[in-house]
């Protein structure tokens, strides 16, 4: 991504406005936007198992732990 002299990007401001535009599109293409799954899964919690934990089973949790 970085040219063999970097200080010649910078001088014009539009060489480096499209040097900036290919990093971020290749950042873009290699790791992407998401997706609206993957934030609703962050939500739910699972164990080891695969099973949802529910509010219950994280309070007798803290009662374990808590003595």
């Amino acid at each position: 991504m970085i040219p063999r002299r970097p200080s010649r990007i910078f001088r014009s401001r539009w060489a480096a406005l499209f040097w900036a535009a290919g990093v971020i599109f290749t950042a873009v293409t290699f790791i992407g936007f998401g997706d609206k799954e993957s934030h609703q899964a962050a939500a739910m919690l699972e164990d080891a198992t695969g099973t949802n934990v529910s509010n219950s089973d994280l309070a007798v949790l803290e009662n374990f732990v808590n003595g």
